[in-house]
């Protein structure tokens, strides 16, 4: 997701414009994702943000102004990551309101959630929100196929290889932790799940070729 919070950081201070003149970048986010109806900025534009960002990113996208939209968008995940998109509830939680961001960490007391999105104070910024706000956090997967390097990777390898495996793993469901690049116990715990799915597969923790295939074929389905 570093391409998804190097997108939206790069938007920070974009701001609304009051009276009768608009931001026109806030006009061109809705424009880009084929919402070109919408001629103001007091339209509540988190979702539109959002939107914008997972297109620039190349990840999914809700293709909708309803910032809830993104609780049918990737998968839910417990266990959230910087980049990971955080939904919360407005008015009261079965409501239709809501509100979208990326999640950035949580406070010291895990009680409020640092979130970057759009619509925050008026502006494109970083708020901390309270978690009994919470309705879910989602990852969200590439709109393009995974590519995966044709080599062998075991417990003790590091580099940008194991990243990309790290985060395919995470994609097909299968919790590995943060993506450090690190061949640890918990990246050996979600090849041998991974593995334990088809009857076909030896289950070692090694991520050889036969089980590389097979993690692709799940994904690119």
């Amino acid at each position: 997701m570093n391409e998804l919070l190097k997108v939206a950081t790069n938007e920070l201070g974009v701001t609304e414009i009051s009276g009768s003149v608009h931001s026109e970048r806030i006009l061109k986010y809705a424009e880009d994702i084929g919402l070109s109806w919408i001629n103001d900025d007091e339209t509540p534009w988190c979702s539109i943000f959002m939107n914008w960002v997972a297109l620039k990113a190349g990840v999914e996208q809700s293709q909708s102004a309803a910032a809830r939209s993104w609780l049918n968008v990737g998968f839910s995940v417990q266990n959230p990551e910087p980049g990971d998109i955080v939904v919360y509830w407005r008015g009261n939680p079965s409501s239709h309101q809501g509100h979208v961001g990326i999640f950035l960490g949580f406070s010291s007391d895990h009680e409020r959630i640092y979130t970057l999105g759009g619509n925050q104070g008026d502006s494109v910024s970083i708020s901390a929100y309270p978690r009994e706000r919470l309705l879910d956090f989602r990852r969200l997967t590439s709109t393009d196929d995974v590519v995966l390097q044709d080599k062998v990777l075991k417990r003790g390898d590091r580099g940008q290889a194991v990243v990309k495996l790290q985060d395919a793993l995470k994609m097909g469901g299968f919790d590995v932790g943060t993506s450090d690049g690190i061949f640890g116990p918990k990246t050996e715990g979600g090849v041998k799940k991974l593995q334990s799915t088809d009857f076909d597969l030896e289950i070692t923790g090694v991520f050889d070729r036969a089980t590389r295939e097979y993690l692709l074929e799940l994904l690119n389905a």
